[in-house]
């Protein structure tokens, strides 16, 4: 292999940004700040969702499952990326990046399907409402979110099946900040090119059969919509899309650019960059858009903390 030692990697080290030591702090600053309130704002979603009855519809059943699914999503990438912006020992054993490659792709390929299954009901809502409640019962939302969950564990499972065989030389540097498929691709010193293929495969049918489904849904959405003869009709309707339409723009968007692509393309510099969007940001903003622009999680909030505050104040 071109006189590289083809010994087994025990650790890799995660190069991630490169700072100045003034740099350093304020970056771990913000890190944890936006990790923290990334946490609170979806554990508040679904703690929203689950004491008010106004919201217990499979709409806000799936927005509680995103949120759940969030939680967990930036846990697997942040906590390591904070510390390693203040330590000095940025290791991380083969082991333990094989697990957050796992975890990741598992969390990052079940929110692609939810997002579709989103998509799906909002078209069974505004095309199909005489139908709705019973298309969508109690009993298809659980096996639709099991079905999201059991897609994203077979394409980790599948992935890391190939990219765990390939031989890792004396090259043991990452040039990212977290353990992901194609940094990892581009430091093997076997034939990678079988991996690459299954990932880059497995990748456009994760990403883009939901988003076919997605845009259909919302094709059917839009010329059901512009039949409705009231304007204030009009406007209700795209109210209960609008939400879930910029989460899946931001998210898609982002990621679309980082994994639809084969290894040839990849570029450290700007997929380091935009990995941070779908990874730090557009978690943070998932809550917020939810919240800001949707009028029944808004009121369900404000009833939430008057009620806990009214209860301290007659205790």
């Amino acid at each position: 292999m071109g006189g590289r030692n083809e010994t087994k990697v025990m650790y890799f080290i995660l190069l991630g940004f490169p700072t100045t030591g003034e740099l350093q702090l304020l970056l771990f600053s913000a890190l944890l700040l936006v990790y923290l309130l990334t946490v609170l704002e979806n554990f508040l979603i679904i703690l929203i969702i689950r004491n008010n009855h106004s919201l217990q519809k499979p709409m806000y059943f799936f927005l509680g499952n995103l949120s759940f699914l969030e939680i967990w999503y930036v846990s697997v990438i942040e906590p390591k990326m904070i510390r390693d912006v203040l330590s000095h020992d940025k290791r991380i054993s083969f082991q333990g990046c094989m697990a957050q490659l796992h975890f990741f792709v598992t969390f990052v390929c079940t929110e692609y399907v939810l997002l579709a299954v989103m998509a799906y009901d909002r078209f069974v809502a505004i095309c199909k409402p005489l139908r709705y409640p019973l298309i969508m019962s109690h009993k298809l939302c659980a096996q639709l979110v099991a079905a999201c969950w059991m897609c994203g564990l077979a394409t980790s499972s599948i992935k890391l099946s190939f990219i765990a065989r390939l031989s890792f030389c004396d090259v043991d540097k990452i040039n990212h900040y977290f353990c992901d498929i194609s940094p990892l691709l581009n430091i093997s010193c076997s034939d990678s090119s079988l991996a690459e293929l299954v990932d880059f495969t497995l990748a456009l049918l994760v990403i883009m059969l939901p988003l076919c489904t997605v845009v259909a849904s919302y094709i059917c959405i839009l010329f059901t919509v512009l039949k409705i003869p009231s304007s204030q009709g009009r406007q209700k309707a795209f109210s209960t899309c609008s939400s879930h339409l910029t989460v899946v723009i931001l998210f898609y968007s982002t990621t679309l650019f980082t994994y639809a692509h084969p290894k040839l393309m990849y570029t450290y510099r700007a997929n380091k960059l935009v990995s941070v969007l779908y990874t730090v940001v557009v978690p943070l903003l998932n809550p917020l858009i939810y919240c800001l622009r949707n009028k029944e999680v808004r009121v369900a909030m404000r009833k939430t903390f008057t009620c806990r505050r009214d209860t301290k104040e007659i205790n």
